[in-house]
């Protein structure tokens, strides 16, 4: 059983940046794929961003070219920095560690934390 706890979110303005951070329960942590997520108010989750085992990375065209997922093994950790900041990026951001690279289907991801919420005002 991997446990994921994220932090980082909050409220910041359009234009700015964050950067979440996802800790991972498991020592194995580099066998996993990671994943992003985030799911907005009445509306479906949606896939925003993974690195595999090997730090191929695969993103959402919503966050190409604004966002980055990268890890740290030694911190069992990945991050999801995120920079130029719209409105529509407010949701609740989860977290999510699977086995297989199939990066934006939630579904074959094995386990998920409990959310960070970002809030980005215009």
């Amino acid at each position: 059983q991997v446990q994921l706890v994220e932090s980082g979110g909050g409220l910041v303005q359009a234009g700015g940046s964050l950067r979440l951070s996802c800790a991972a329960s498991e020592r194995t942590f580099s066998r996993y794929v990671m994943g992003w997520f985030r799911q907005a108010p009445g509306k479906q989750r949606d896939f925003v961003a993974a690195i595999s085992q090997d730090s191929s990375t695969y993103y959402a065209d919503s966050g190409k070219g604004r966002f980055t997922i990268s890890t740290d093994n030694a911190k069992n950790t990945v991050y999801l920095q995120m920079n130029s900041l719209k409105p529509e990026d407010s949701a609740i951001y989860y977290c999510a560690a699977g086995l297989r690279w199939v990066p934006a289907t939630p579904g074959l991801y094995n386990y998920w934390g409990q959310g960070t919420q970002v809030t980005v005002s215009s």
